[in-house]
């Protein structure tokens, strides 16, 4: 496993970004989809139906999404997992401290909801007292789910001969990161 310090050795191209919910993998998804001149397609967007309902179309949109030579992804939702991780290079683990990723999970709630943001085929985010009432409310979700990925991420190096998984334990090491690819890219790194 890779961490922030580590050279980049490879040429990322297909990029799959684990984390906890709130702990910025979509943001990322973004620069790096900038930064490797790739389609972006929001995870989420694929998954969520009207009223948070499953798509059917879910994994074979998935599957479109991946069949191609660069992306970047969210690493999430368990049926879709192994199919990206099978055609990823790199696995990005944002392992930040849980205060972070809490505090950046409420941030977003609350603003998406104060502010009426549309989600996904025109969802929106519960109103917040259902975080008292609701197990599956973002917020509760993103508790109770906080250490999920910690038995997994270090397992794909043995299952995925060849994927290289960089652990990233804070936001600064995640920007360092993406300095250094982005110089690698521009001809500037090795």
């Amino acid at each position: 496993m890779h961490n922030a310090d580590d050279p980049i050795t490879w040429t990322p191209e297909r990029v799959a970004v684990a984390g906890a919910s709130g702990s910025g993998k979509t943001t990322l998804c973004d620069e790096l989809a900038e930064i490797l001149q790739c389609p972006r397609v929001e995870i989420d967007s694929l998954y969520h139906g009207a009223n948070w309902t499953p798509r059917e179309t879910f994994l074979e949109d998935v599957r479109q999404l991946i069949s191609g030579p660069s992306w970047a992804v969210e690493l999430q939702y368990r049926e879709a997992l192994p199919l990206m991780v099978s055609r990823a290079d790199t696995v990005l683990w944002l392992d930040y401290p849980v205060r972070i990723q809490m505090a950046r999970l409420i941030r977003r709630t609350v603003r998406r909801r104060l502010q009426r943001v549309e989600l996904w085929s025109k969802n929106y985010e519960p109103p917040l007292w259902k975080a008292l009432t609701d197990e599956d409310h973002i917020l509760r979700w993103g508790w109770r789910t906080r250490k999920k990925l910690t038995p997994v991420i270090p397992m794909l190096t043995e299952r995925f001969p060849g994927l290289h998984v960089v652990r990233l334990t804070h936001p600064s090491q995640t920007s360092r990161w993406v300095r250094t690819l982005a110089e690698k890219l521009d001809g500037g790194g090795s």
